[in-house]
């Protein structure tokens, strides 16, 4: 993300697999074996590209410096009829979460050099990886050649014949992480949300009074009743003109798209001088603007900084706008008015296990 090169969560990277080694012409020569016959050995396969899913990954960062997997080549064929070593297969790990496309047909220079937030390609998509251990061959590797082993006839009992290995396959892929967390804290800068997840759970993001202190998206565990639990993330703070990629633009909106709840965490004191009526109205274009799709997930507003001058008054203000939707009075600073966000999750959580 723009400003924390630790974290990354969209990348471009090259993919090549292995060529097939090539069999070889060879004849068993030994001491009273004089024409022993052919026993050239087949090529080895080329290794193969494997992106694969571990939960014990975070980001993209290990492929932010070598943006590029590339399989071993399969050995050539020996004598003695003996097979080449296949190409060790390349394998690239990624958090769940990460959803894969195929660049178009361009040269590897060109599409290296791409964005896709500017260049406007369409991306096709491979596959949506989402559970640990899940895996995807990107490029299939080259076959090995035949040996003059197989060759061998009758009538040709010293075949020259022999068969070269395939080339391997290759191509541009963007690799695009989307975070994966029940619930998404969806505000604008300074709105609590950091504070709020800290509360509810045991992550502890950074907190300060300036803007854009939250960079990357931090996910929280936060336990509800009995054994049940739902994760929580904390999304950097949206900004109008997010869904044109303003700000942190779609470095935020991204991470919402899989969240089944999205909770709008608002300063209802304007102790920033906002409005927190044109402040949801705001988030909600934003949303609905950069995906048509997310303005139908169920959402429901977090009143925040309700110790607040102004807050009490601001609420009643805003609860006669908005008379049907959920609103939870709370005070993240102060812990008060936690477990009625708690209780509000488990609810919902509930509705959609029992739809």
């Amino acid at each position: 993300m723009k400003g924390d090169k630790s974290f990354v969560d969209h990348i471009r990277i090259r993919c090549k697999s292995g060529d097939g080694g090539n069999g070889i012409v060879s004849f068993r020569r030994e001491k009273f074996v004089p024409r022993g016959g052919p026993d050239g050995g087949d090529g080895g396969d080329g290794g193969q590209v494997v992106i694969k899913v571990d939960e014990n990954t975070d980001n993209l960062r290990a492929f932010h410096y070598d943006p590029k997997l590339i399989a071993e080549n399969g050995a050539q064929g020996q004598t003695y009829k003996r097979h080449g070593k296949n190409g060790k297969t390349a394998i690239g790990r990624v958090p769940p979460g990460t959803v894969i496309y195929k660049s178009p047909a361009v040269t590897v220079t060109d599409a290296v050099a791409m964005e896709r937030s500017e260049d406007g390609i369409d991306l096709e998509p491979v596959i949506d990886l989402t559970e640990h251990g899940q895996e995807v061959t990107l490029c299939v590797g080259g076959k090995g050649g035949r040996g003059n082993f197989h060759f061998r006839t009758a009538t040709n009992q010293v075949p020259q014949e022999r068969e070269m290995g395939t080339d391997g396959s290759e191509g541009i892929y963007y690799l695009e992480l989307r975070r994966i967390a029940d619930a998404g804290l969806v505000g604008f800068p300074n709105a609590g949300k950091s504070t709020l997840l800290g509360k509810l759970s045991a992550k502890k993001p950074k907190v300060a009074s300036y803007p854009f202190t939250t960079l990357t998206p931090q996910i929280g565990v936060v336990p509800l009743g009995g054994h049940v639990r739902c994760t929580v993330a904390d999304i950097p703070g949206l900004i109008e003109g997010a869904h044109e990629n303003r700000g942190l633009g779609h470095e935020f909106l991204r991470h919402i798209t899989r969240c089944r709840v999205l909770l709008f965490v608002v300063d209802m004191a304007g102790s920033e001088g906002r409005d927190p009526i044109e402040d949801i109205q705001t988030l909600r274009t934003e949303i609905k603007m950069y995906d048509e799709e997310l303005s139908k997930f169920p959402w429901m507003v977090i009143a925040n900084k309700m110790d607040l001058e102004a807050s009490t008054e601001n609420l009643e203000f805003f609860k006669q706008r908005f008379p049907k939707v959920k609103i939870v009075s709370i005070s993240a600073d102060k812990e008060e008015g936690l477990d009625k966000v708690k209780d509000a999750l488990e609810e919902i959580m509930e509705k959609q296990e029992n739809a």
